[in-house]
């Protein structure tokens, strides 16, 4: 426990440092970058740097992006020596930075796993630097909180925003589908910040604005074959059920159901999969701790704090980063309006990319030691790390190898990504550093966690960047005497 603080006390000194920077960037005058990612985690991450640097008086622009690659960095070089805040990303690029930037003022706000060296310039937070996990204990959205804070305690009001950030990046991933670690105590900060409450519920998409079969339909987190994105078959499902589904004039949402009908629904999901051979086990990732964001309105999409994330990341996977920013900075007219639709546009879109992988034989290929995805370009690049991370979760396949997912991207590369279970960390796998390793070898770029990890690699080295990962996975794991490989 002692040495667990330790880490903690190392972690809050780091920020402090951080925001210490930042602080003194804005009352010397500084222009100020700030380079975010295009996730819901990325992009709340975001919000919390505008809202910090606005109340400062600061002078900034920000720049949503889907990736750190040469062509960013060579761009913000050529921007001229203003400082720069990179929230969400940046740590597994540290050699490159480095080269470009070494000049520059840089403040590095983030989650990921390390790669490459500091230089004199960079002022760094990372859990990973204090011996914390980033991919479960704190989020980047997290990190930019703490920072916020460390500005100001008075920032302890964007704490929202952070638990947004950590449920967008799947970091409630346990038998409670809660926050733990870090998170838990920015959860803390929230509550008494008089802007948050938890309690535990079904945990359906839209519990407290959709109908209940839309929500049904729109859950894919888990996955659930044969409802997950089927409206239809969804509506179906709860008549027969029994279930009231209206309430006077209008459909009735989740919230609105009594706890005997929550439980013939969730019952009744875990038959429907049994009955079809899937796991059992997936309905018990539908109950968990629920995040209500009370300042919002009781019916609007952004007062449950997991739909407030994939409002957040159907506007960045669909190009409007800064149409989620005015969300996070607290627009709920005409912006609110739009990242609606698209969230909707959005959920059509990964239904259809689900529909293609459950009912397409060998579009799911199972190696000897991982599951492969070649989207080839049938899928978005900006959408593979969503749909990876629902198959992660779905009874499609099983959790005893890690899925890696590749399409091409608008450069001709190729974007890859991966996603494993908690189980095969303890067994000693990095999903992170292998997908750095083998897109290096391929003369690409790539990390992430020990969990949850992409890569970008020349296309034409596909198969054999799949081989390699397949090959260093199953040396690790001791499985290469396995039989040879087959398709789902």
């Amino acid at each position: 426990m002692a040495e667990k603080s330790d880490k903690f006390e190392a972690l809050f000194r780091s920020v402090y440092e951080a925001g210490k920077a930042i602080h003194s960037l804005a009352t010397r005058g500084e222009y100020i970058r700030v380079v975010s990612h295009h996730d819901a985690d990325g992009l709340a991450a975001a919000g919390i740097l505008t809202e910090t640097l606005t109340r400062m008086g600061a002078y900034f622009r920000v720049r949503i992006t889907k990736q750190i690659d040469e062509q960013l960095i060579q761009e913000l070089a050529s921007e001229g020596p203003s400082p720069i805040i990179f929230t969400d990303l940046g740590s597994g690029y540290l050699d490159l930075l480095k080269a470009k930037l070494s000049n520059i003022e840089v403040v590095i706000l983030d989650h990921h796993q390390l790669s490459g060296d500091p230089f004199p310039k960079l002022v760094h937070a990372n859990p990973h630097i204090c011996g914390l996990e980033g991919s479960k204990e704190i989020s980047g959205a997290g990190m930019a909180y703490l920072t916020a804070k460390a500005v100001d305690k008075a920032n302890i009001d964007l704490a929202y925003l952070a638990v947004v950030g950590a449920l967008g990046d799947l970091q409630d991933k346990n038998s409670d589908r809660k926050l733990l670690g870090l998170n838990e105590e920015i959860v803390k900060d929230g509550v008494n910040a008089g802007c948050l409450v938890t309690d535990t519920d079904l945990l359906l998409f839209g519990r407290e604005t959709r109908p209940v079969h839309k929500a049904l339909a729109y859950t894919t987190v888990p996955f659930i074959p044969g409802l997950s994105g089927e409206e239809d078959k969804c509506l179906g499902f709860l008549i027969n059920l029994g279930i009231n589904l209206k309430r006077d004039d209008r459909w009735a949402t989740l919230s609105d159901l009594k706890s005997e009908d929550k439980q013939r629904i969730f019952s009744e999901i875990a038959k429907f999969l049994t009955t079809r051979g899937l796991p059992g086990s997936v309905p018990m990732s539908l109950i968990g701790t629920v995040y209500t964001l009370t300042r919002e309105d009781r019916l609007a999409p952004l007062r449950d704090a997991r739909e407030y994330a994939s409002l957040l990341n159907a506007c960045g996977r669909m190009d409007k980063g800064g149409l989620a920013l005015s969300i996070c900075i607290g627009d709920r007219g005409d912006a609110l309006k739009e990242a609606i639709q698209l969230l909707d546009d959005y959920k059509k879109i990964i239904a259809k990319y689900m529909d293609w992988l459950v009912n397409t034989p060998g579009a799911i290929r199972e190696l000897k030691s991982i599951y492969a995805v070649k989207g080839g370009d049938l899928i978005d690049e900006k959408m593979l790390s969503t749909v990876t991370s629902i198959l992660a979760t779905s009874p499609l396949i099983s959790h005893d190898k890690p899925i890696i997912a590749s399409t091409l991207a608008s450069n001709n590369s190729l974007k890859v990504s991966g996603r494993m279970s908690e189980a095969l960390v303890e067994k000693g796998l990095n999903l992170g550093s292998i997908l750095q390793t083998a897109s290096e070898k391929f003369s690409g770029m790539g990390g992430g966690h020990n969990v949850a990890a992409g890569a970008q690699i020349p296309s034409e080295c596909e198969d054999e960047f799949l081989e390699f990962v397949d090959r260093v996975i199953g040396d690790q794991l001791g499985s290469n005497d396995s039989q040879d490989s087959s398709k789902i």
